[in-house]
């Protein structure tokens, strides 16, 4: 299942500016695209940058909210620009953690943030070399991933001063904001978290729609239209039939000659054919579901890709007359299920301690792992941990869809 990705906002300012403190001119530009950008997008971040949202050079309410919003900000206060550093004190202000300062190695330090951590990284005025381009990001992505797993306090404010909270935005008023900004038609951004809130909303025929109006903004990002997929056979509109031959075209534009080597893709066509064999009962749709779920999970031991390769596998022993064939498939859907076990060890153990949201899908999985070989203690437990991070009704039905089919198909 596609996770929701995560916002970053990024704070700088745009192309060439000149740091008069030392009279050397960035192109701040390049530091976006061959530093932050990819380092965030790596990491599983949306990035969005101020001027993908800004009509005017003005502050306005979407910045605002995205300030307060963002699950992190990356500050580049190279050459001291009047907008980064408001905007910085704002987030500050607002948001005890998860907030990078990011600057160019030389020129002076404001006195009000020489005592705050900074990652500096070396310009070369035109460019950024390659090597300083790969060290920051891979130095920086281990600066954020610690950022935002621990919450540890960086903003100045909240360091000082205990016991104060921070103001809140009402999750209306952001919905209202992103919502106004996407009648715009002109910020992917807003588009995007539009669609997304259409998804929880359990809105497809609308969620396709907007993911649509964005796979055509941006092309070359694969998410896009992963989530039109999605939302496409989600709707059952006109017809369910219809929806997923529809749901098909759209993930077929991601395959090279009906092949793809992304988990992703691979697990939504997966779906998208095995909902054709629950429909038609016609076995080669569930081969084919077989094969990409199969080929998903060996990319990259996805385990939600996995999860459905073991259920599957179950159906077809299900659905298989040779005795032999029968005790191979239930066989390799056990052994399916304990490699996923093994590979989310590390989640089941996080779990223990701290109920999180990133850990929605895979506290589903886990339940259905278990179940699957009849733990049903264990099951429940993540079942409970699952339901309890869920924000909306689709979720718990395709959950509850999943293990129906499971129960019945080895608990007869």
């Amino acid at each position: 299942m596609a996770k929701s990705k995560k916002i970053c906002f990024v704070i700088m300012g745009f192309g060439k500016k000149t740091d008069y403190s030392t009279g050397k001119t960035l192109d701040l530009d390049k530091t976006y695209k061959n530093i932050i950008h990819p380092c965030v997008e790596s990491l599983g971040f949306r990035c969005v940058r101020a001027d993908e949202i800004q009509d005017s050079g003005l502050i306005d309410k979407s910045m605002y909210a995205l300030l307060m919003q963002a699950d992190l900000v990356v500050a580049d206060i190279s050459t001291f620009n009047p907008n980064a550093i408001y905007e910085l004190g704002i987030r500050h202000a607002v948001k005890p953690f998860s907030t990078i300062v990011i600057k160019e190695e030389e020129g002076k330090i404001p006195f009000d943030l020489d005592h705050t951590r900074i990652f500096n990284y070396k310009h070369l005025g035109e460019d950024i070399g390659t090597d300083e381009a790969q060290r920051c990001q891979s130095e920086l992505a281990e600066i954020i991933d610690k950022a935002t797993r621990n919450s540890f306090v960086d903003s100045p404010l909240y360091d000082f001063i205990a016991d104060i909270n921070p103001p809140e935005l009402p999750k209306s008023e952001y919905k209202k904001i992103i919502g106004d900004l996407a009648e715009r038609e002109t910020h992917i951004f807003a588009i995007v978290e539009k669609a997304k809130d259409q998804m929880i909303e359990g809105n497809f025929i609308d969620a396709a729609k907007l993911w649509e109006k964005a796979a055509r903004s941006l092309p070359s990002e694969d998410y896009f239209l992963q989530q039109q997929a999605l939302a496409t056979y989600k709707s059952k509109s006109p017809s369910e039939e219809t929806a997923l031959a529809d749901a098909l075209r759209v993930i077929e534009k991601l395959t090279l000659d009906g092949e793809s080597n992304d988990p992703e893709t691979l697990g939504l066509t997966g779906a998208i054919y095995k909902r054709m064999w629950i429909l038609n009962s016609d076995v080669e749709c569930l081969k084919r579901a077989i094969q990409n779920y199969e080929k998903g999970f060996q990319i990259r031991n996805d385990y939600y890709t996995g999860e459905n390769y073991a259920l599957c596998l179950d159906i077809m022993a299900d659905v298989e007359k040779d005795d032999d064939e029968k005790i191979y498939f239930t066989v390799a859907a056990k052994k399916t299920r304990k490699k996923i076990i093994s590979i989310l060890s590390d989640v089941e153990e996080s779990l223990s301690k701290e109920v999180d949201q990133e850990y929605k899908w895979a506290s589903a999985t886990l339940a259905n792992c278990y179940f699957g070989l009849e733990d049903d203690e264990k099951g429940n437990r993540f079942e409970g941990i699952f339901k309890s991070l869920s924000e909306a009704d689709w979720e718990i039905e395709t959950y509850n869809e999943s293990k129906a089919k499971l129960f019945n198909l080895i608990r007869r």
